[in-house]
């Protein structure tokens, strides 16, 4: 006796393509899942505050997002062949969305141990003559209005001129900070990305007040 099977046949092949569709659409979604995920830490970073020497602006485990494209650089890429230089140009990095700026809070690599990252506020720019005299801070001779500190330092530090590259960065905690008036100047390419979000905890969300210092 003859049976026909056709059906049968059938039935498993529509299954196998379910199957095979099934994890088509997985390994998409999971390659996609990753590609954001990559994408995102390119362009931001969360960052857990560690230490004191950000008080009253920072605080101890407090965790905050740091915008790493802000500090996007395209020295050593073709985009710096088609945009315009300068003589200043010569021998400094370049920046695509403007380069860092005095007030602004920023996560970097320790100069002495990179594999640390501190985080500080830019105090001085690249031809800033900066001095600390009685524990205030002066940016060429002029005092400056910083109102995000609680204390002054406590110590002295003469006049220097930022050198081009580089960036003169105090903590908020004037007394108790290890910073550039210990340990010098933060290269440019040691620099991560500018504080932006508070996120935990719950009472310290939102965006990070920076700006530039006046005086």
């Amino acid at each position: 006796m003859y049976i026909d099977d056709t059906t049968h046949v059938s039935a498993r092949r529509g299954f196998a393509g379910r199957v095979a569709s099934f994890l088509w659409e997985l390994m998409q979604t999971v390659l996609l899942t990753l590609l954001i995920f990559f994408a995102m830490r390119a362009v931001v970073q969360n960052f857990k505050v560690e230490g004191t020497s950000m008080e009253p602006t920072l605080h101890n485990n407090q965790f905050l997002i740091i915008n790493k494209v802000t500090y996007a650089r395209i020295d050593g890429t073709p985009a710096e062949r088609v945009l315009p230089t300068s003589r200043d140009d010569v021998g400094a990095p370049r920046f695509l969305f403007g380069s860092p700026e005095r007030g602004d809070i920023v996560v970097f690599r320790f100069p002495a141990q990179p594999e640390k990252d501190f985080i500080k506020r830019i105090i001085g720019v690249p031809g800033d003559l900066i001095e600390v005299r009685a524990g205030r801070v002066y940016r060429d001779g002029q005092l400056q209005d910083e109102p995000y500190i609680r204390d002054g330092a406590s110590y002295d530090r003469p006049p220097q001129v930022v050198p081009k590259g580089q960036y003169f960065v105090l903590g908020d905690n004037r007394p108790n900070s290890s910073d550039s008036h210990v340990w010098g100047f933060v290269p440019a390419d040691n620099l991560v990305g500018k504080a932006w979000f508070a996120y935990w905890p719950p009472s310290d969300w939102g965006p990070l007040a920076t700006g530039a210092l006046a005086h």
